[in-house]
């Protein structure tokens, strides 16, 4: 994208500043509208209307209450460790926002083309793990530990079948490129890899059932690591007040619902990238079919969008449809269940790929 800014507009200084401003954007705006989603869809899920009153249905809320949370004074207790309490919220919006950097929106739209993007997108996505424990320390309360090491837990042990299901794939694809993953798939459902992928011709229909059992995997998986019901022991309100950021508020509690909020989407469209054609379009392009090929990036863009947005929707519904797991329960699904499947499934696939 760096390229297409600079040959546009001839300042490599303007070109460094757009392409970096992209992945902030998308942070910022998966989390207004997920707030604004969330609300609506919980209460319309509940026979309510959720907020009404700031725009058309409400549409303004979240910048309305984003506001009020800039205004809001930032009330810090005297007992907390000043220098990680402050640091912690910045850690975890970084790990957020620079995971967008290599998730392709189109074509065009993709803040780099890294090869490894996938590799470094688990890694940079680590640094949240940091934070919130940083958060659950620094805060000297004991519902903000318990939550951050709840967190911690969870994370790094749902990160093993994540990253299992994600090897199948690097290994099926041949690369660690989400855009060339994105391109493999070409503009036809057919050939995203959840139906077996564009390479192997009928031998792919072989692979549906695994692919199938891989998407599963991943999105327990993913949602578990954004902390959304049925696996939000770390936040648990019944038991933990708010979990690791029990001591936070204004502005600094505002950068851990974007986080989460863009961890969201993040994870999302990681899931659509591997298994449902990324940015490709279910039944060809419009600009295409008439003519106009630069509207074909534009069309990118949408079924991106509307993809991620889609699965992001499945992650509220379960939210207000499934209750809580117990602490026992969510490990015991983790390392008797997802990891021992995720592991059969890499060697069938690979199994499977290689012949």
């Amino acid at each position: 994208m760096y390229q297409y800014f600079y040959e546009l507009l001839g300042s490599e200084i303007l070109a460094t500043l757009i392409t970096a401003a992209v992945p902030l954007v998308n942070v910022l705006l998966a989390a207004l509208i997920g707030v604004y989603l969330e609300r609506k869809v919980s209460a319309h899920m509940q026979d309510r209307l959720g907020p009404m009153r700031t725009g058309w249905h409400g549409i303004f809320q979240t910048v309305a209450d984003f506001i009020k949370m800039l205004q809001k004074e930032d009330a810090v207790s005297t007992e907390v460790d000043k220098k990680l309490y402050n640091l912690a919220p910045v850690l975890v919006f970084t790990g957020s926002f620079a995971a967008y950097a290599v998730i392709p929106f189109s074509s065009k739209v993709i803040g780099t083309e890294a090869e490894v993007g996938i590799f470094y997108l688990l890694a940079i996505s680590s640094l949240v793990v940091a934070g919130i424990l940083m958060a659950g320390w620094s805060s000297n309360n004991k519902y903000s530990l318990l939550g951050a090491m709840r967190s911690a837990s969870q994370i790094i042990s749902y990160e093993i079948p994540t990253a299992i299901v994600v090897l199948s794939m690097v290994m099926y694809t041949g690369t660690l490129s989400l855009d060339k993953m994105s391109q493999m798939q070409t503009a036809y459902f057919w050939n995203w890899n959840i139906l077996g992928g564009a390479e192997f011709g009928f031998a792919k229909f072989l692979l549906i059932p695994f692919m199938i059992v891989g998407f599963i995997i991943i999105y327990i998986s993913t949602l578990a690591e954004v902390n959304r019901t049925p696996f939000d022991i770390p936040e648990a309100e019944s038991e933990l007040v708010a979990g690791y950021f029990t001591e936070y508020c204004g502005m600094k509690w505002a950068m851990f619902m974007l986080s989460e909020y863009g961890n969201m989407f993040a994870v999302s469209g990681l899931v659509t990238i591997l298994f449902f054609g990324g940015y490709q379009s279910p039944l060809g392009y419009f600009g295409d079919a008439i003519g106009v090929h630069w509207m074909i990036p534009f069309e990118q863009v949408f079924w991106f969008i509307a993809k991620g947005w889609f699965f992001v929707f499945v992650q509220m519904w379960l939210r207000w449809t499934l209750p809580r797991l117990r602490v026992d329960q969510l490990m015991s699904l983790c390392w008797k269940y997802l990891i021992p499947y995720a592991f059969v499934n890499l060697i069938i696939i690979g199994i499977i790929t290689l012949l």
